[in-house]
């Protein structure tokens, strides 16, 4: 009986020894992989890196490669390099909101565009965004609240994107190229069959007339100037040579007709 005790204790002492030795190998995967600024969670099997509210200025570079989950909202954060997040090949949901972004370079979300299901970049410092930049992503996109810029390159941007629809309406032209759409929701105005690229056409068609005109005003005022002063020059000289003898007359006027 007592030997039969001592083995059930002895396993029970094994897989208590062996369960705290897992736990301290993935306490010690965890915190070996996560930046100083943030931190890691990975107790349901899914890694989830919290770098919120942390005064960050920039994004860390030694996030854990299989992070699904990444909280970088209400930070400083204000741009977005080229492959910030290549090496996240996991990720499903990033945070961005509430940061101070104002430049996205072209290839800031390149390697993300699989499995990324919900990309947050609303309440920001952003006007524009390269085309290449959300081109190939799949996932929901909140962009409400930023100074947008109204034009043809934006209206191309959210032509290929997912909008998230609870905040669509919330994406509002801060500025435009035609400012009679200042201050309206992005959204109702492509609604409603605005077309900033035809906008865009039609200013570049007028500002190209208004340069032709001025360049055919510059011509025709250089060549009425230009008689003007040779016939005021002509004048004068015909003037000069009645006031000479009359031999001498006879001279010029012949030299006169001649380069005439």
């Amino acid at each position: 009986m007592g030997i039969c005790q001592d083995g059930r204790t002895h396993r029970f002492a094994n897989l208590f020894l062996k369960g705290c030795f897992y736990l301290l190998l993935l306490y010690v995967r965890v915190s070996a992989s996560c930046p100083k600024s943030c931190h890691c969670s990975d107790n349901t099997g899914v890694m989830v890196v919290y770098c919120n509210s942390r005064n960050l200025d920039e994004i860390p570079k030694d996030l854990p490669t299989d992070t699904v989950l990444l909280k970088l909202d209400e930070n400083k954060i204000y741009q977005i390099p080229n492959n910030a997040f290549k090496h996240l090949n996991y990720l499903q949901e990033l945070d961005l909101s509430k940061n101070a972004i104002e430049k996205i370079e072209a290839a800031a979300f390149k390697g993300l565009a699989e499995g990324l299901k919900l990309l947050d970049l609303s309440n920001n410092h952003i006007h524009s965004i390269p085309k290449e930049a959300l081109a190939k992503l799949k996932a929901k996109i909140r962009l409400s609240n930023n100074p947008w810029h109204c034009e043809c390159a934006l209206q191309e941007v959210l032509r290929e994107l997912t909008l998230d629809p609870e905040s669509a309406n919330e994406i509002t032209c801060h500025t435009s190229v035609q400012e009679e759409y200042t201050g309206k929701p992005l959204v109702q105005v492509l609604d409603a069959g605005i077309n900033f690229c035809n906008i865009r056409h039609k200013t570049t068609d007028v500002a190209m007339f208004i340069t032709m005109f001025g360049w055919f005003t510059m011509v025709i005022t250089y060549i009425v100037y230009y008689v003007r002063h040779n016939e005021k020059d002509t004048r004068r000289h015909l003037k000069y040579l009645k006031s000479l003898p009359s031999t001498q007359i006879d001279k010029d006027f012949d030299t006169v007709s001649t380069v005439l």
